[in-house]
């Protein structure tokens, strides 16, 4: 950090710059998933998992399934099947190490997204695991998170980077190509790019369950 010459050390400092949340930030917060949130939940295709170890080493991985994947089992626990992956576990590694974990679920079109915060464990309850069952196969595991708190977050993120309109997404041709950035990445390897490509296909055509 010595590029910086300016640093908040103190949460004082940072509350005389930003100043201090208003009433009804600190009271939305609510300790179980009421009818509200389940509802919610029903509608999101997407949650983004926040994990950290025991040596602080975070991690923040998307999950998504169908609208409604997050399975709730009661007002305070929730299960998030575990699809197949590219196996390197981080947000489960990192959950046998340190049970706490945030979770920002979305839907498409809404600018305000629900965060719920907890502790979480990886479970392999086959009575669970059958119950989010898609395309015919059962999920190993799940994360089983335990609810502490759950808020809607407002929508400024989102109307800042107008995420949600078409129109003020980039030209297609002018994307990244994720095939050409894993090739580099993975230099070592000499795969082409092609070579990449192909394995993506070939993973999203045939282990996406």
């Amino acid at each position: 950090m010595k590029k910086f010459q300016q640093i908040i050390r103190s949460e004082e400092e940072l509350e005389q710059l930003a100043g201090k949340p208003r009433e009804l930030v600190n009271q939305k917060v609510i300790t179980s998933l009421d009818h509200h949130c389940r509802h919610f939940i029903s509608l999101s295709p997407l949650v983004f998992v926040a994990t950290s170890g025991a040596d602080g080493t975070c991690d923040c991985s998307p999950r998504g399934d169908a609208p409604g994947f997050a399975y709730i089992l009661d007002d305070h626990h929730l299960i998030l099947p575990e699809r197949p992956g590219n196996r390197r576990y981080d947000s489960l590694r990192n959950l046998l190490e340190n049970p706490r974990v945030g979770l920002i679920f979305v839907i498409p079109g809404l600018e305000e997204t629900l965060r719920i915060n907890g502790k979480a464990c990886i479970i392999r309850d086959p009575d669970l695991m059958e119950r989010m069952a898609a395309q015919g196969k059962i999920p190993a595991v799940g994360i089983a998170v335990e609810v502490e708190e759950c808020y809607i977050h407002c929508a400024k993120a989102f109307k800042r980077s107008r995420l949600w309109q078409p129109e003020h997404w980039p030209e297609a041709a002018s994307l990244p190509d994720p095939a050409a950035i894993i090739a580099t990445h993975a230099g070592k390897l000499r795969l082409t790019v092609d070579e990449v490509r192909a394995s993506l296909a070939e993973s999203y055509e045939k282990r996406l369950y």
